[in-house]
């Protein structure tokens, strides 16, 4: 009996190790915000990538817990407007932080 309680222990304490590794907090992302994130940043870079007043190679996208974050160096205020405008516009964005500079 004692040998299956210590088994059962171990098995919950397993468990509740992994559920933790995968919970979220304010400095790490949890596995399902991950995932979350890279769909997010895939959109952002087809949507610069579709568009042809930008060039996708210019701009750098990064995501953490749904703020984009927009860098690299573009030709034209436009084209860091038109970029920010871009990301907005994608679901899941809850803002968009603009690093982008002038060449």
């Amino acid at each position: 009996m004692k040998r299956k309680n210590l088994l059962l222990t171990l098995i919950l304490t397993s468990m509740l190790a992994v559920i933790a590794g995968c919970a979220s907090s304010p400095n790490k992302e949890g596995t399902g915000e991950y995932i979350d994130d890279t769909v997010i940043t895939t959109k952002v870079k087809v949507a610069i990538m579709e568009d042809p007043a930008l060039k996708s190679s210019e701009i750098n996208v990064e995501t953490f817990k749904g703020v984009v974050q927009l860098s690299g160096f573009v030709v034209s205020q436009d084209a860091i407007n038109k970029a920010v405008e871009t990301a907005r516009g994608i679901k899941g964005v809850t803002s968009v932080i603009n690093d982008m500079q002038l060449k």
